[in-house]
């Protein structure tokens, strides 16, 4: 059925996955005439443009059936778009387009709402790099592959603004859209818990992986800064060339060490008043003083490392980081060198529904009740550049 992650755009492919409505329209205008039918695409939520995998599909279809598909992109990849905004038209065969519409709609609106989060999540952060880490998140691997590309679109809308943006991501098969040819990583929680310590855990990967920059996580034993400070000591060397990270995960139901509500007051009373003297929601509080990886907790880490004599060793932040978190973040000016995460893979997956309606039947203009606003208004409508 696929080759790589992709589905194969075979008749008995699309006939099996196609909604059966399609398939029996598809029979019923061959019997009875065909016609040269234009549809328009959209969302009906503002998004970031993310077609290529929807019109590299379509392209495919083409050419397996021999048939001509006409796609008129009105927001180029990258770009804005409007709720209700035609993304794209798609003219040809009735006959031929019939039972496209639920598989290409699949490959269009998830990645246009995954890029728009890592947009925004970038541009909420904009001095920090990202790392795309939505593969375990991913409903298989076509999903993995439509989420890496959505962030790598997202991403580079972003840094056309200023921002760093997603600088890789964690697996090796989608490492491309990053224009790399290999994931990042150093080690998960399973690692340390297998060396004993986290120390330990840190000389087992370096013995293994020498030339490789090393992040390690410190949050495995409650101990982040005892933790992170002693593997700063086994690798001076590395701390003061830049090539050591401290990675905080810490679980969302306890603080990082040293910290309690109180204190993490005062830890951003020292850094960053400002976010924490004015209103805040629940849910911002707890981005900035609660449990988990706060910003206190991170400015607690920073104060730790540059104290002990650690001012190069890099602070690598996980846990949740979608948009809101990342704009509390860059708030409370939190000291974050790199965030994993894969927090841009939409919440509300309702919101990544795309539709298409046929807007004109040989030629002529004519659109479901209430759908009038996809109508190409005599050319008013204008391709995007």
């Amino acid at each position: 059925m696929t080759v790589g992650t992709r589905p194969e755009p075979s008749d008995a492919a699309i006939a099996g996955r196609t909604d059966v409505y399609f398939n029996r329209t598809k029979q019923i205008v061959a019997r009875f005439g065909d016609a040269q039918v234009t549809y328009a695409v959209f969302l009906r939520r503002p998004v970031v443009s993310a077609p290529r995998l929807a019109i590299d599909w379509l392209q495919a279809v083409a050419a397996e059936r021999g048939t001509e598909i006409r796609i008129e992109l009105m927001h180029k990849e990258g770009e804005w778009v409007g709720a209700g905004d035609p993304i794209l038209y798609i003219s040809g065969s009735f006959v031929q387009l019939a039972d496209l519409e639920t598989l290409y709609l699949q490959k269009l609106g998830a990645p246009c709402v995954a890029a728009h989060n890592a947009y925004q999540m970038a541009l909420e952060l904009p001095e920090v790099a990202f790392l795309a880490m939505e593969a375990r998140h991913c409903a298989g691997a076509e999903m993995q592959e439509m989420m890496a590309y959505a962030a790598a679109v997202g991403s580079a809308a972003a840094k056309r603004e200023g921002a760093k943006g997603f600088i890789g991501n964690a697996n090796d098969s989608t490492a491309h859209w990053f224009g790399k040819d290999h994931g990042y990583g150093t080690m998960p929680h399973a690692l340390i818990g297998y060396a004993g310590s986290t120390v330990r855990a840190a000389e087992m990967f370096h013995e293994t992986f020498p030339a490789e920059t090393l992040t390690v996580l410190v949050d495995y034993f409650g101990r982040e800064v005892t933790d992170g400070l002693e593997v700063c000591r086994r690798f001076a060397e590395l701390a003061a060339a830049g090539r050591l990270s401290v990675r905080l995960d810490t679980h969302g139901g306890r603080f990082l060490e040293g910290l309690d509500p109180a204190e993490s007051y005062a830890v951003l009373e020292r850094h960053a008043p400002g976010t924490i003297r004015r209103y805040r929601s629940e849910t911002e509080l707890r981005h900035l003083v609660g449990t988990g990886v706060s910003a206190a907790a991170i400015w607690r880490m920073r104060e730790a490392l540059d104290e002990a004599g650690f001012p190069k060793v890099g602070i690598v932040a996980s846990s949740g980081f979608g948009v809101s978190k990342c704009r509390v973040m860059h708030e409370a000016k939190a000291p974050i060198d790199v965030v994993g995460t894969g927090s841009f893979i939409p919440n509300t997956w309702s919101e990544t529904y795309a539709t298409a309606d046929i807007v004109e039947y040989d030629g002529q203009p004519r659109v479901k009740l209430g759908r009038e606003f996809l109508l190409r208004k005599n050319g008013a409508r204008k391709r995007g550049n």
